[in-house]
């Protein structure tokens, strides 16, 4: 959902399994929960550790979750804080997470296959496949294209920004189709005409799902699976089907914040129709990992439908450095290069991803919305990740 300001969302507001042994023949290494920081090779401390301990005692957080791979094509999983703040029972060792908006990234892929196919024009108008859907103040499917939608240059408005979705406490169970979400939106005036300004909205990635779904006959989740979690064997990543609320492995408890100061809200089990296309996708850091290493492989589109997807526009309203491309993001790393990935927010969970061409990758996830400093430290902790 929700990506370019940290927040924790008042009704207006949204400034809110391996041991050792296994882990040498499978090249996965487990890292515990709060103990002493690990040390590598050379017996340098590991600041992948180091991070996640801040993020729990400095930043507050409940729970983070990381899983790196690194140059030596190995993987390593880290765990701090509870999992589950009632009982106190441990964070499961990559376990499952809300992926929140690293789902446009898997509807992006969909939607540029299919242009691959040629079924879909990435600069063809809504209009030619949702003729008359989006009319409104200032806004005209005629005028705004598919790659708009997938570069957020559409000028769209978010349906985030209006009830009932501007207050997630009474909409946690609540069912929605997607024609609700798009309906949200359309009662605002569009931020910008299509194709002059940059502005993230998850309203474009309604849009997208809606055309992925109007093209191909079938839902976009079951588009999304066959197409992406399927194909690449992502063994623990799912889209919740409708009525789905729960979490299906071991995982961490999310937690929402209404405000700095109000208790808790288990926000684990939810409605994700509220996200749908835009941020419904359940998964884990490490399967993220492998989706994105997979994705800036090769192996999930045409090379030249991968160059559009990674043709970028400043979009510095989430972070210095960072681009955006069809459905992705680049962020500049302090050891030189880039990282692509994404990144999620959905209630309780936030979730910061990278890979490097060279084949490093990094998810981290904390169990509930950080502020501003928090959301600074994840970023941070992101970068280390990948650079030592």
């Amino acid at each position: 959902m929700n990506e370019h300001v940290p927040h924790n969302r008042s009704p207006r507001s949204r400034r809110s399994r391996h041991m050792v042994a296994a882990a040498v023949a499978t090249g996965v290494m487990t890292v515990g929960a709060l103990a002493p920081t690990a040390a590598f090779a050379g017996g340098k401390p590991d600041s992948v550790q180091q991070s996640l301990n801040a993020l729990v005692k400095d930043d507050g957080l409940p729970a983070a979750l990381a899983s790196v791979k690194g140059r030596d094509g190995r993987t390593r999983t880290y765990t701090a804080g509870v999992g589950d703040t009632a009982t106190g029972a441990k964070v499961p060792v990559d376990g499952q997470i809300r992926a929140g908006s690293n789902t446009k990234t898997f509807t992006a892929v969909v939607v540029l296959q299919l242009v691959a196919e040629g079924k879909i024009g990435l600069d063809a108008p809504v209009d030619t496949y949702l003729p008359g859907l989006l009319r409104g103040d200032g806004i005209d499917g005629r005028h705004i294209t598919v790659r708009q939608l997938l570069q957020h240059t559409s000028g769209l408005p978010d349906y985030m920004e209006v009830p009932p979705f501007s207050d997630f406490v009474p909409i946690q169970y609540r069912y929605f189709e997607p024609r609700d979400l798009l309906d949200g939106a359309l009662t605002q005036k569009a931020g910008f005409p299509p194709g002059t300004s940059w502005g993230y909205s998850n309203t474009n990635f309604v849009v997208a799902g809606l055309i992925v779904q109007k093209v191909t006959g079938r839902p976009v989740g079951e588009e999304i699976t066959k197409r992406v979690i399927d194909r690449i064997g992502l063994r623990h990543t799912y889209f919740p089907a409708p009525g789905d609320t729960t979490i299906h492995e071991a995982h961490p408890h999310g937690y929402l914040r209404t405000s700095p100061d109000a208790a808790p809200i288990d926000y684990t089990d939810m409605d994700s129709s509220m996200a749908w296309a835009t941020g419904a996708v359940v998964s884990t850091n490490t399967d993220l990992n492998t989706f994105f290493t997979a994705l800036l492989g090769g192996r999930l589109l045409p090379p030249a439908q991968l160059a559009e997807m990674r043709t970028t526009v400043p979009a510095e309203l989430i972070g210095p450095g960072i681009r955006y491309g069809l459905g992705l993001q680049s962020r500049p790393l302090s050891c030189g290069g880039l990282a692509w990935g994404h990144g999620g927010t959905s209630p309780g969970y936030r979730s910061r991803s990278g890979v490097t061409d060279d084949g490093r990758a990094a998810t981290i996830t904390v169990t509930t919305v950080p502020g501003d400093d928090g959301a600074q430290h994840m970023a941070a902790a992101l970068d280390s990740a990948l650079c030592h």
